[in-house]
């Protein structure tokens, strides 16, 4: 790990190395002084931003403020002179026509054409116009270097997220089913649900990583050795697993219930727990499975897809064996039909939609054309 963080500290900083001279090198013939270095200085901030396209968006950005913090500049210094009242007049101008998205973009133009405006006086319009001209080089000099070398591709780190994110939501249905095992569930179901709504805070670590290395991979030259197939950043398991939570956590909540009000009809009988206990470890070791296994060079994959498939079987069986109990009335605890088949009902969605998603790689990125994710985008939190 630290020869790893090494290697990624000396491309950084010879990236932002080559930046800079290229820059104060372009520059050079016509921008001598303060042109060169703010040409510098815009291709160290746009050779420095997470990802190839947002290097795009912020050059375009960063060009577009100062053009037009500049020849708002020059126009107000040629209408009114480069006085206190055009200042005020610009400031005007820049509040009457601010929005709430552009905000900030508004205040970046105000405050390039107020620096401009105080240099008036001593420049002339040539110099100021450098400005902006510097602005550009170094925009297309970052640009130019972010693409080409080494640009950034986030997907390890976006695998690593959602594979957490299934380790801590297979551990929990794991823990659950050793606890109705060992005949905990009074003592830890407040905990079992505590951690299942923290899954929430690991969803949406997972969810930002994975939009990052989505949006790394746009315009990015280093995904052409991989050919048409971009690489996976863990997209669709994420979408699955999203929805996993959904269910472990309503399984926490009805265990949990039943502890917050324990009243005679509501206690689960102890072959039921007994099963149940081995529905949610089975379900767990599938979590596990679905998120660490690589579909197309992992040779334990058919065994993997037995598990789930015998958790699933069991599943299905046990709720027909329910709603036949059901109908007959030979439930052994009949004023608890329905944490019994809420339970049920969950564990078996569960393991329905790992099998549904089985048929995909799952750390592939998320498309419009991933038809076996519950949604085209995960939600924003």
């Amino acid at each position: 790990m630290a020869a790893r963080q090494g290697g990624r500290l000396l491309s950084h900083g010879g990236k932002n190395l080559t930046a800079a001279l290229l820059a104060w090198q372009a520059s050079a013939p016509w921008g001598q002084g303060r042109p060169q270095f703010l040409a510098v200085a815009t291709a160290l901030l746009v050779v420095n931003t997470s990802t190839v396209h947002h290097s795009m968006i912020e050059a375009a950005r960063r060009v577009a403020i100062q053009a037009a913090g500049v020849t708002l500049a020059v126009a107000t210094a040629w209408w009114l002179g480069p006085t206190a009242g055009s200042i005020m007049a610009v400031l005007a101008i820049i509040l009457v026509t601010r929005g709430r998205r552009t905000f900030d973009d508004h205040l970046q133009v105000a405050s390039t054409t107020l620096i401009t405006l105080t240099a008036a006086a001593a420049m002339p319009v040539r110099d100021l116009a450098l400005l902006a001209l510097a602005t550009l080089t170094g925009a297309v000099v970052g640009t130019a270097v972010h693409a080409l070398i080494l640009p950034p591709v986030h997907v390890a780190d976006s695998r690593t997220a959602v594979r957490r994110l299934a380790r801590a939501t297979s551990t929990l249905l794991r823990d659950m089913g050793r606890g109705l095992r060992k005949h905990q569930r009074t003592s830890h179901a407040r905990v079992w649900l505590s951690r299942a709504r923290q899954l929430e805070e690991e969803i949406a670590e997972a969810q930002d990583q994975v939009r990052l290395a989505e949006d790394s991979l746009r315009w990015n030259l280093r995904c052409s050795v991989h050919g048409p197939r971009r690489p996976g950043t863990g997209g669709h398991a994420l979408l699955v697993l999203h929805g996993i939570s959904l269910q472990v956590r309503g399984i926490a909540r009805t265990l949990a219930d039943t502890v917050d009000a324990p009243r005679d009809g509501f206690r689960l009988g102890p072959l039921f727990t007994d099963q149940y206990a081995r529905t949610l470890e089975l379900a767990g070791q599938a979590v596990e499975d679905f998120a660490e296994a690589d579909r197309a060079a992992e040779p334990e994959h058919t065994d993997v897809g037995k598990r789930l498939c015998t958790a699933l079987d069991q599943a299905r069986s046990w709720h027909d064996s329910m709603t036949e109990l059901v109908a007959r009335g030979a439930l052994t605890e009949p004023g608890a039909w329905h944490i019994y088949g809420s339970l049920v009902t969950d564990a078996e969605r569960l393991l329905s939609d790992l099998d549904r998603a089985g048929t995909a790689e799952p750390m592939a990125p998320v498309t419009p054309m991933t038809k076996s994710a519950p949604a085209a985008r995960f939600p924003r939190s």
